[in-house]
């Protein structure tokens, strides 16, 4: 291992190289020394160009760090990640076809750094099966200048599998807190755990070059050995930042490393708006024994919720970035978990997803049409990406789809029980056909799985004719204010009820005492659903 300069680091990467980056959303783990270094070096010298860079999920504070640090023209070739939507100045680029733009699923891409770790052909499994992500629809191209097959149909005893291809490697450039002399490196100050370990093993079987950012130096053995989780071996290079923080947002945050438990009271609290009546609404599926999933955006909200309800205890809540229990962030630190108890690789979280481990996600939505079809990836003129979305969806025993009704200046209020729409917004979220399919109704209900479609003046179930309205927001029109503002009609359901009243107040609606008519059994979030899904089927399995 040798310790080099942020400057010497850039220098390592060479025109046409694959460049793989570890890290999330707000700054968690990005190598951020280093990438500034790279940018700098190509404003200088016109190089590296001609980029492939690779990234998990998006990274960057939505302006000009992390992944828009490769944002001058001529420096990417090709992108490949599962989100763009940090990276706006990206976004623009991608859509005046300046490189090859491609968006596949958060779990795929770092599933698939472990597969290549290992030397298989691939990652091999069923996430992104009848969505834009499936060869017969885009392949998860996102513009024209994306025309290679990354992925492709494969056939294995009668059922249908997708098979993500392996990409070359050059140089990996990781994060962690911690490095001793032989280059083993720990993570105590880490905001997510991400997939280190299965990046630099990828790294060592490719033969590319592994440098790790830091934030200091120790001595030679006296790391804890199991605080160690990229072995030196792996570790080519480290670069030192002594001003390294924790995420974008937060210099450092004992309680986002597990070095400390905050009080619930202290836990943010969200103020009450439509956000909230929606997180409200969606925290009601929730029961006592769930392990649950909070997407990101409006969804993040269910874990205030639950805190400020007092009954975050009674639940799992978890991230896809690796944290299980404890509760998700909201606002510019989303990604990150206070009090959790356990902090997995993004890989092996992914796994727990694919495999039906889920009783409930929790998911946000821009457009839903009337097969129950739903788009979170593309839509006006951006390009936002999936994140995690299509693993947790689809494989999910029960999914709660979270939104305003419309979006663009909608402004509406809560009161005494009702809620008044102020202003309309300009766009419909309920389109005659979303542009991409991220959620696919049909397949979903094939499957046996459950979904539920939540905004802060209606609620939707759906079934074999598709959306069907089930609730609605006391002190709404059901023509002016829901089906006006559709591209299409649902069904109406026979029994169509008021959204409970609580919803609409300030105070705590007092979820815990629902919650104790529950009880506690184990058992009792998968039978609840499995019985709502029919009891068949994948999901219910």
């Amino acid at each position: 291992m040798q310790v080099i300069t942020a400057s010497q680091a850039a220098s390592l990467i060479q025109a046409g190289d694959s460049v793989l980056v570890s890290g999330s959303g707000g700054g968690h783990c990005v190598p951020e020394t280093v990438l500034e270094a790279i940018e700098a070096r190509f404003l200088e010298a016109g190089e590296p160009r001609d980029l492939t860079l690779i990234h998990a999920v998006g990274i960057g504070d939505r302006q000009l760090k992390g992944a828009a640090r490769f944002r001058h023209p001529g420096m990417l070739k090709r992108s490949l990640t599962s989100a763009l939507v940090d990276s706006p100045p990206l976004i623009a680029l991608a859509l005046d076809e300046a490189f090859e733009s491609y968006t596949i699923p958060q779990g795929v891409i770092s599933q698939l750094v472990r597969e290549m770790a290992a030397g298989r052909p691939g990652l091999i499994t069923r996430t992104g099966l009848h969505t834009f992500v499936d060869p017969r629809q885009l392949g998860g191209r996102q513009n024209k200048a994306a025309q290679e097959d990354i992925v492709e149909v494969l056939d294995i005893a009668g059922e249908e599998w997708l098979r993500y291809k392996p990409f070359p490697l050059d140089v990996v450039i990781l994060r962690g807190t911690t490095a001793d002399e032989d280059g083993n490196v720990s993570m105590e100050e880490e905001a997510i755990p991400g997939e280190m370990l299965s990046c630099a093993q990828a790294a060592r079987r490719l033969g590319a070059a592994v440098v790790v950012q830091v934030k200091r130096l120790a001595r030679r053995g006296t790391l804890p050995q199991r605080s160690v989780r990229i072995p030196g071996i792996l570790v080519d290079y480290v670069v030192v930042d002594p001003e390294q923080r924790q995420t974008y947002a937060s210099a450092y945050e004992p309680s986002y490393a597990g070095e400390m438990r905050v009080p619930a009271e202290a836990m943010r609290r969200l103020p009450f708006t439509e956000r909230k009546i929606i997180a409200r609404r969606a925290a009601m599926e929730i029961v006592p024994g769930a392990v649950c999933n909070l997407g990101a955006g409006i969804s993040t909200g269910v874990s205030a919720v639950a805190a400020e309800e007092g009954i975050l205890e009674g639940i799992t809540l978890s991230n896809e970035q690796g944290f299980i229990g404890g509760a998700p962030m909201t606002g510019p630190d989303s990604g990150t978990a206070q009090n959790f108890d356990a902090m997995v690789d993004q890989p092996y979280q992914f796994d727990f997803y694919d495999g039906g481990g889920l009783d409930v996600a929790f998911l946000s939505f821009a457009e839903i049409d009337a097969a129950g079809n739903v788009n979170v990836s593309r839509f006006g003129d951006t390009i936002v990406g999936v994140g995690g979305f299509i693993n947790i969806s689809q494989n999910a025993r029960k999914v709660v789809f979270s939104g305003t009704f419309t979006a663009g200046g909608l402004r509406v209020e809560g009161g005494d029980g009702r809620l008044t729409v102020l202003q309309e917004g300009r766009h419909s979220k309920f389109v005659e056909a979303v542009r991409q399919i991220c959620y696919n109704g049909a397949f979903a209900r094939e499957e046996g799985r459950k979904a539920l479609f939540v905004t802060e003046r209606a609620v939707f179930d759906v079934g074999a004719q598709g959306l069907e309205l089930v609730e609605i927001a006391p002190g709404v029109d059901l023509e002016r204010d829901i089906l006006a503002r559709m591209a299409f009609r649902p069904s109406i359901s026979q029994s169509l009820r008021p959204m409970d009243a609580r919803l609409f107040r300030a105070e705590p609606m007092g979820l815990a005492v629902d919650f104790a008519r529950f009880g506690r059994s184990a058992r009792s979030p998968r039978r609840r659903l499995a019985a709502e899904s029919g009891g068949s089927g994948r999901a219910a399995a």
